[in-house]
């Protein structure tokens, strides 16, 4: 927790291995990591496992700060608060190598501007400490490096990124990633976040109520959705759709109050990137929203005007706009909105 409140602003990171035993391994790959090892990168983070689901593609953890995906050559961690999410490296590693013989092909390490930087504990405490801490933990293999910050009009929005990787070859170059960071949320909206003081209901089944009175379980409604809702406030969600994730954060409280929204997709249905941006603003109604979008560079030449389309309808603006480059990830588009009048409109 932090001094003035709870830090919303999620650090993520990225970790892609290489399967030196495909053949022992199967298809489970990371997958067979022991729970036992999950708990103990977890604890070295300070956080812990309060859902899960998977499928045949991923297992999926909602965390007492954020989420966990686990796929057979990769594993997203974001966590919230303040907690210490780079200090997941050397325990991951140490286990993929040792437990399976994985070797770390790539990383890749995004995050907002913190409302409560302060707050943060070692090596969060800045972007260039965070980047000092990364090139000292990740093995020499990784040595094509980047770490840049992309800026905005709006001071409380701004996007850092650090990639490295073994070599140039881009990942998934089909699909996307999306990355939605919302402030200044609309104070109704965020009340259905709270949970009321003599509500006795599990934490399961008071996340379940709010995805459905609030429309989350309208997003994507192919998606097996794992819930949860926290006391006296907050709400997490991670929805699984085959081999697809998505994940919903919300720190409601006013004065810094805050939600996040993540998915991938894939570059050739931009009917779905205008769905999710649309139910995703009627949802929260933000004061201030950026979107970060990652993937291959061909398409980013375009995406800025798709994400642009999509939200101006509803009464919010382009601000600025941005684009960077990154080894293995191609190119990040880096936008941000805010209302062009006070009341949204409902469409």
């Amino acid at each position: 927790m932090a001094l003035s409140g709870f830090e919303g602003f999620e650090k993520r990171l990225e970790l892609h291995f290489y399967d030196h035993n495909p053949t022992i391994n199967h298809q489970l790959g990371l997958r067979k990591l022991e729970f036992e090892s999950i708990q103990q990168i977890l604890q070295a983070v300070q956080c812990t496992v309060v859902s899960a689901v998977g499928n045949s593609y991923f297992d999926s953890y909602v965390l007492s700060e954020s989420s966990l995906f686990v796929y057979p050559t990769k594993i997203i961690i974001k966590t919230c608060g303040t907690t210490q999410l780079l200090k997941s490296i050397i325990p991951l590693i140490y286990f993929a190598n040792n437990h399976l013989n994985f070797t770390l092909s790539s990383v890749c390490y995004t995050r907002g501007s913190f409302i409560f930087p302060k707050s943060q504990p070692f090596p969060h405490t800045s972007f260039n400490d965070e980047v000092s801490y990364l090139e000292n933990t990740i093995p020499s293999n990784l040595c094509y490096k980047k770490a840049s910050i992309l800026p905005s009009k709006s001071s409380s929005h701004s996007w850092h990124v650090f990639t490295a990787t073994q070599n140039l070859h881009h990942n998934h170059r089909d699909q996307y990633t999306m990355e939605i960071c919302m402030t200044e949320l609309d104070p109704i909206l965020a009340g259905n976040f709270f949970r009321r003081p003599d509500d006795e209901k599990s934490g399961h089944s008071a996340g379940k109520e709010m995805t459905e009175l609030t429309g989350i379980n309208e997003i994507n409604k192919e998606a097996l959705i794992c819930d949860f809702a926290f006391d006296p406030c907050g709400y997490s969600m991670n929805g699984i759709d085959r081999e697809r994730y998505s994940t919903i954060h919300v720190t409601p409280e006013n004065g810094y109050s805050y939600a996040s929204f993540e998915c991938v997709g894939s570059v050739n249905n931009d009917d779905n990137i205008v769905h999710v941006l649309r139910k995703v603003v009627q949802i929260f109604r933000p004061g201030t929203m950026s979107v970060s979008i990652t993937t291959c560079d061909e398409y980013n030449n375009d995406v800025w005007r798709k994400v642009a389309g999509a939200v101006e309808p509803l009464g919010l603006k382009c601000r600025s706009c941005v684009m960077d480059q990154f080894p293995a990830i191609g190119a990040i588009v880096f936008q941000t909105f805010s209302p062009i009048r006070r009341k949204y409109a409902t469409k």
